[in-house]
């Protein structure tokens, strides 16, 4: 069982000034679970959890950027920058260090998102210190070369392409465009082949010493870890790299602010020669700060979050039009999406669109029964819990969580929000973001009289 607790230490200089202050966030039996979080002075937040049971550490760096922070000439350098600081410090080249991790048996890897960026390293227990010089190394060291920004320019546009080639994928960035249109949050986190080309190392790193500040920054590390340990590691890398000058930074806050997304009817079509139609079918849905988000996850695995879910007992099940459809949330600190995926042989493209829609009007009308909402429950909170049940998914925990919410919750508490979730909830949060006229994207071989009638889907 682990408790939510707030105390509070602050560590002093010989001259008695404040350079530290941690905090346990959340407490475990045998401190097993026990969350800590540790702000130096210049703005770096260290956050930890602890698991004395496992012989692994997953050690991660979020930075609070992602794609919705660029302007539209900068779309792309987030994901290109987080490709950049493989590439080389002034202390390892590229291959040092790949090779320091390799060495190891670890692994290594980042990823883009819209709303931040995250580089980390799974390792050994022991090997933690290793994977902290290195990772430290590459956030506050990278020397992007304007070499290393031309040739890893075409590993990204290959990247690019291999999405283009992916419908299933390539269909979720046409329905965030189709949605947003052409904002920060509509624009492709990858960039476009335009955008990609137009970059110059000087706007790379100009973009990179705005958005790797410290206050910026948020370090964490699940596993079987000394939080005491991990600062001190954690601060003689920064301090090395005279990154940690400034002694009056504060951390940045999480993202805020409320827009209500007035989109409706709206479709977007990308015809090609594909072997299956693949679809959305969507409306607004909830900022991940939205107090009924339980109801609504609760809501989404109902109707399509597992093979007992309305939709894929509807399209798969009984009819057989679809191998994969399913439902899903997007939440951003201002708004949100849902939407319904399905991929299906282009000439029935209609039926399974009109059985999508025919059962959101259904749920938004009459509601679920009080058994889907039972079993989604119980559906939810078992995977809640199996989702964290290794250290990289507990370091994706912490880092989120500290970014998005800035603070800690415990799996008990997530539990008891998901449980206290009622049928009437559910209802409401059904009726008044399924209730809204939906938009639509679609990538597939259409013909001319299927294309269309896909404005009456959305009408």
């Amino acid at each position: 069982m682990t408790s939510r607790t707030h105390r509070t230490t602050a560590r002093t200089s010989s001259e008695g000034r404040a350079v530290a202050r941690t905090q346990t966030l959340l407490k475990g039996a045998a401190g097993a679970g026990t969350v800590r979080r540790t702000t130096l002075p210049g703005g770096l937040r260290i956050v930890t959890e602890t698991l004395p049971t496992v012989r692994s550490v997953t050690f991660g760096i979020w930075a609070h950027v992602g794609s919705r922070d660029e302007t539209p000439s900068l779309n792309g350098a987030t994901h290109y920058l987080e490709h950049l600081l493989f590439k080389g410090t002034e202390r390892r080249s590229a291959l040092d260090i790949s090779a320091a991790v390799d060495a190891v048996g670890g692994e290594m890897n980042a990823f883009t998102a819209k709303e931040y960026t995250c580089y980390y390293a799974r390792v050994l227990d022991t090997d933690l210190p290793l994977a902290i010089d290195v990772v430290c190394d590459m956030l506050t060291g990278s020397l992007i070369e304007a070499e290393d920004v031309d040739a890893e320019r075409g590993v990204i546009l290959e990247e690019i392409a291999m999405t283009e080639d992916d419908p299933g994928d390539c269909v979720h960035d046409l329905f965030a465009h189709t949605m947003l249109g052409d904002t920060p949050l509509g624009r492709p986190v990858l960039g476009t082949v335009d955008t990609v080309n137009a970059l110059t190392a000087e706007r790379v790193r100009r973009f990179y010493k705005k958005h790797y500040d410290p206050t910026h920054l948020v370090v964490t590390a699940a596993g079987n870890v000394d939080h005491a340990k991990v600062v001190r590691q954690v601060r003689r890398a920064f301090e090395q790299a005279g990154a940690l000058d400034r002694t009056d930074a504060t951390p940045v806050a999480p993202r805020s602010g409320s827009r209500a997304l007035r989109t409706a009817g709206r479709v977007g079509l990308l015809n090609r020669k594909t072997e299956q139609a693949h679809v959305i079918l969507g409306m607004p849905g909830m900022a991940r700060t939205d107090d009924r988000r339980w109801a609504m996850g609760v809501l989404n695995t109902a109707l399509g979050g597992g093979m007992s879910s309305r939709l894929f007992q509807e399209v798969r099940e009984k009819r057989g039009l679809a191998y994969s459809v399913y439902s899903y949330t997007s939440g951003f600190a201002d708004c949100g999406l849902f939407g319904v995926y399905a991929g299906c042989r282009p000439n029935q493209v209609h039926d399974v669109l009109k059985i999508c829609r025919d059962e959101l009007d259904q749920v938004a009308t009459h509601g679920l029964s009080d058994d889907e909402i039972h079993r989604a429950i119980g559906q939810l909170r078992g995977s809640t819990v199996l989702g964290l049940e290794d250290t990289g998914a507990l370091m994706h925990r912490l880092g989120k969580s500290e970014l998005c919410w800035g603070e800690q919750m415990s799996v008990d508490e997530m539990l008891s929000w998901i449980a206290a979730v009622t049928p009437d909830e559910v209802r409401e949060v059904a009726r008044d973001v399924l209730g809204q006229r939906p938009s639509l994207s679609v990538i597939g071989p259409l013909k001319d009289r299927q294309a269309a009638r896909l404005d009456d889907v959305v009408a």
